[in-house]
């Protein structure tokens, strides 16, 4: 199977390694495999829709998640694994599997986890998805699950991802909530999952209705719970979850694709004017964009050119 993203792999001492893996994943213990004190990979960072992804490049290396450095770091994820070149062992709970390109595995980061590189270089794509959104749309999984390539929502999954990497230009809010969608779906028809309650669907279709509808000037809060059937004031309360407001997520859905379009526009992928990209983006008003572009990535859209 093609690989779907490049190698990138550097001579980092361990103690680096280590340190931008946390930044990235979480606190793992490292342990080469050899008495060298350097790490042949490197780790990248990518954003899917609503999702950050973790493109960690190791060799011959075990990486290990104890319940020590889960203390000390609790890092409430999950993380879908892609294994997208070389081979790998992930063991989590009673599931251990070789992972060979393609395969998938949904590993839960406040459970004991270790990870093995035995097999010269390696590449696998890890997508982080927080624990409380997690559990709003999947319901309470076990830990480890492998997905199955004889499933027919593998390929949709794999085919999905395929296309948010090879179309960067399209809309990635869209397909990352397919790919999401499509996990989902996997669970609940090839494992026992807990089903959510209904306050928890209630914010699941919540969610779902802002992924779709963001671009849209007018989309709102109030829009969301005249849908939903319910009063602002009990949206908002199921908001509190995740420690942030209907408004913000909205907000910051619009905002990272406005970011998203003007990086394309730096590189000369896009012929649009910053007011046109804002317009775009679901923002009316140019001096409410600006105020919250700066607010949330430290500088206005104007820098983005240089």
């Amino acid at each position: 199977m093609k690989p779907l993203l490049q190698s990138h792999h550097n001579h980092l001492p361990v103690e680096v390694f280590a340190s931008e893996l946390r930044q990235v994943c979480g606190l793992f213990n490292i342990e080469p495999q050899s008495s060298s004190s350097v790490i042949n990979g490197s780790i990248a960072t990518r954003r899917f829709g609503a999702f950050e992804a973790a493109i960690v490049d190791v060799d011959s290396v075990h990486i290990e998640r104890d319940k020590a450095s889960i203390r000390q770091d609790p890092g409430e994820y999950f993380f879908l694994l892609i294994q997208d070149s070389g081979y790998s062992q992930v063991q989590q709970g009673n599931n251990t599997v070789e992972l060979r390109p393609g395969d998938m595995f949904l590993v839960d980061s406040v459970k004991p986890s270790l990870f093995r590189y035995d097999y010269g270089q390696s590449r696998q794509i890890s997508f982080h998805i927080p624990r409380d959104e997690a559990v709003h749309r999947f319901g309470n999984v076990d830990c480890g699950v492998n997905i199955s390539r004889d499933d027919p929502l593998w390929l949709a999954m794999y085919s999905v991802l395929k296309k948010m990497i090879d179309y960067e230009c399209m809309d990635q809010q869209h397909l990352g909530e397919a790919f999401i969608s499509l996990i989902s779906a996997y669970l609940h028809t090839n494992h026992r999952v807990d089903h959510a309650e209904p306050s928890e669907q209630l914010l699941s279709k919540a969610l779902a209705l802002i992924n779709r509808h963001y671009l849209h000037s007018n989309f709102s809060p109030r829009e969301i719970a005249s849908h939903l059937n319910i009063s602002e004031r009990t949206l908002q309360r199921h908001f509190q979850v995740l420690g942030e407001t209907p408004k913000h997520r909205i907000i910051s859905s619009r905002l990272e694709y406005a970011y998203k379009q003007l990086c394309l526009r730096k590189d000369g992928l896009l012929d649009e004017s910053i007011t046109d990209i804002a317009l775009r983006s679901g923002f009316n008003d140019l001096s409410y964009f600006y105020r919250e572009f700066r607010k949330k990535y430290n500088m206005p859209p104007s820098l983005m050119e240089q």
